[in-house]
């Protein structure tokens, strides 16, 4: 018998939905947010084989990478994702990027249908290697007008201090 799905609510039989969720920068949510990619790694295989094997190879584990992340906000007056590209290049040169606050650990946050936290991840040490300002503007479409950044980072772990929310 498979274990249960979810041990504090045996009621629910559907997984959490992908349109409930937070990201936490300086451990305020970022407002407006819209779209954040997955969370992706790629563990390379690494083939070998020793002169007494048969023909065959072996393949172990070889360097783990950890793909970019991609947050969209719908365009406001909340400035996080500018200040934040701002530290790792600005217009006032090399001289004015922030080696020491480029990077920070963010807290992404998947929430049940009630708003409670459901699933955490903490991504490590990510810093803006892209940053769109403003998107392309139309005046014959009716989108919402979207700021992306892009963050290389170090890895991510799932906190399991976060545990099932109970729903009633």
């Amino acid at each position: 018998m498979a274990a249960p799905q979810f041990p504090a609510n045996t009621h629910r039989h559907d997984p959490y939905r992908n349109f409930k969720f937070m990201i936490l920068i300086d451990g305020q949510p970022v407002a407006g947010l819209n779209k954040v990619s997955a969370l992706h790694k790629v563990t390379e295989a690494v083939e070998h084989r020793t002169g007494g094997d048969p023909t065959h190879s072996r393949i172990s584990p070889g360097r783990t990478k950890y793909m970019p992340i991609t947050l969209e906000q719908g365009l406001s007056h909340d400035p996080v994702f500018e200040q934040w590209a701002n530290l790792t290049n600005n217009l006032d040169g090399d001289g004015a990027m922030s080696l020491v606050n480029f990077r920070k650990d963010i807290i992404l946050n998947l929430l049940n249908l009630q708003g409670n936290v459901a699933i955490s991840y903490k991504i490590y040490r990510c810093w803006v290697s892209e940053f769109i300002a403003l998107p392309e503007l139309d005046a014959n479409n009716t989108a919402i007008a979207i700021q992306k950044i892009v963050l290389q980072n170090e890895g991510w772990q799932r906190d399991t201090a976060v545990t099932e929310p109970t729903e009633s």
